[in-house]
């Protein structure tokens, strides 16, 4: 019998590769550290049964409709937004995806881009590095403290659970969470409290996002909602970078609505090396590294594989977006 091929569209961790040519699959992996241009892809799946590829990788209906023989796609990612799940979808392909993988390594970062926003770390590293290290200033560079402060999670799902947990357990943060449906674990654990969005947002110290990217919250962080903000909060966000707009971001610390970001996610990705945000003071930016930990990447790319091997060995997908094509 013919192997079944997969196309992986990047360098992924050695173990996606060694999981599916064990089960007998054979694998052509893109090579390059950049990711695997949009043509190219196209081109290459043409002969390929299945696709592994993720969050840079754009699966649209273009690529879809070229695609349509792809028997499965899994996403190494918790996010899939790159992907015309719905065309996916009439075309009957499943969509793969790792959902639990990344959350305490988000989570970290999330609680660590905080600190680091309230404290000015990225900045004042940088005049270190730049041989500015100065005199003691007794009313320079000062920032903020957080013990007893209120976070406010937008995004109440596994990983912004984790991140109120380690405010709760840190700093003795009160937690205010805005949900589609409350969650009755965190209202019993750490006492949060289920708030309208503008509650939200005009009674926290500390906002973090961690919901997903959908119609309904592109661009929700914008001029308006940070005018309501507290002068002295700070936005974090690991989400994604489509959630805040940018220009209304840095006029908001530029005009003093809010207090300080911390950003692993931006609008657009790349950054720009000329943007305003990363010269700010009370600004820390991450290249979203998420999830860039040994053991969350390894675990995504374990969840990604095991979509593929299922799907063709039982007729089922783990942890898939798509049920209904099954």
């Amino acid at each position: 019998m013919t192997k079944k091929k997969v196309l992986l569209t990047r360098i992924f961790p050695k173990l996606a590769t060694q999981l599916l040519e064990d089960a007998g699959y054979e694998v052509i992996a893109w090579d390059k550290e950049q990711p695997m241009p949009y043509g190219q892809m196209i081109e290459a799946a043409q002969s390929c049964n299945a696709l592994f590829c993720t969050l840079t990788d754009k699966i649209d209906s273009t690529f879809l409709n070229a695609c349509s023989h792809l028997d499965i796609i899994t996403q190494y990612a918790v996010g899939y937004d790159n992907i015309d799940v719905e065309q996916a979808t009439k075309l009957g392909i499943p969509i793969g995806y790792a959902p639990n993988a990344m959350t305490e390594a988000t989570a970290d970062i999330a609680f660590g881009l905080m600190i680091a926003t309230a404290r000015k770390m990225f900045f004042m590293n940088q005049k270190i590095k730049n041989g500015k290290w100065g005199y003691f200033d007794p009313v320079g560079h000062l920032g903020l403290e957080l013990k007893d402060k209120t976070l406010g999670i937008l995004g109440l799902g596994r990983i912004g659970m984790a991140m109120a947990q380690r405010c709760k357990g840190a700093y003795n943060m009160e937690i205010l969470y805005h949900n589609r449906t409350a969650n009755p674990n965190a209202e019993d654990q750490i006492e949060a409290k289920l708030v309208d969005f503008d509650t939200l947002i005009s009674q926290s110290d500390v906002i973090s996002v961690h919901c997903a990217l959908t119609p309904s919250t592109q661009g929700i962080f914008n001029k308006s909602v940070f005018e309501k903000m507290k002068p002295t909060s700070l936005f974090i966000n690991t989400a994604r970078g489509g959630v805040h707009n940018e220009k209304d971001l840095i006029d908001a610390l530029n005009n003093g609505n809010i207090w300080g970001a911390g950003l692993d996610v931006t609008n657009p990705e790349p950054m720009k090396p000329n943007n305003p945000l990363l010269t700010m003071e009370n600004v820390c930016v991450l290249p979203h590294i998420g999830s860039a930990t040994i053991t969350a990447r390894e675990e995504m790319a374990k969840m990604a594989a095991t979509n593929i091997i299922s799907f063709y060995e039982k007729g089922e997908v783990p942890f898939i977006v798509n049920p209904e094509v099954l």
